[in-house]
């Protein structure tokens, strides 16, 4: 995909909606080869994901060896909106706790005085984390009423063909 179409799609408002939530499903290949997929705070800023984690996540050393991922952000409700990205992580590793995990962590319901409780644990806990940093290459919303999955927009076009002869 070209950066173009990449910006159209994560600009329509289903597509901000779904990249102002907590949550993505971070995929990618371990070192023993084998697939995973792990649930990850994140944060978009306007032309990335950035998702925080330790600095001995198991991760890492995966996304050092082979820094391709794929990163699934939807909804639960029926029907489902999700947006796919994919792109390659970078890895910054930063001395303290970057504002991103403060940031995306923000969302979650606190009272003042529990924010500060659990932002000075967080800062007690960590001495530094990791920033992974994803700058989409490609993405698809697939909200079922304007875009469908490939395989079914295919079955759509047949079935319109064999109608239409």
């Amino acid at each position: 995909m070209i950066p173009y179409e990449i910006a159209e799609i994560l600009s329509r408002p289903i597509s901000q909606e779904l990249l102002a939530r907590d949550l993505t499903r971070l995929a990618y290949i371990a070192k023993d080869g084998t697939p995973r997929n792990v649930p990850i705070a994140f944060t978009w800023n306007g032309s990335e994901i950035v998702m925080c984690t330790t600095k001995n996540a198991p991760k890492l050393p995966a996304l050092r060896a082979n820094p391709a991922v794929a990163l699934t952000i939807d909804t639960e409700a029926h029907p489902p909106k999700i947006l796919l990205i994919r792109g390659r992580a970078e890895l910054d590793v930063v001395d303290g706790i970057p504002d991103e995990y403060l940031q995306m962590n923000g969302s979650y319901q606190m009272t003042p005085e529990q924010r500060v409780e659990w932002e000075a644990e967080v800062r007690s806990l960590y001495d530094g984390m990791v920033r992974i940093v994803v700058t989409p290459t490609w993405a698809k919303l697939i909200d079922f009423e304007t875009t469908l999955p490939s395989a079914v927009e295919e079955l759509v076009r047949a079935r319109e063909e064999r109608r239409s002869a």
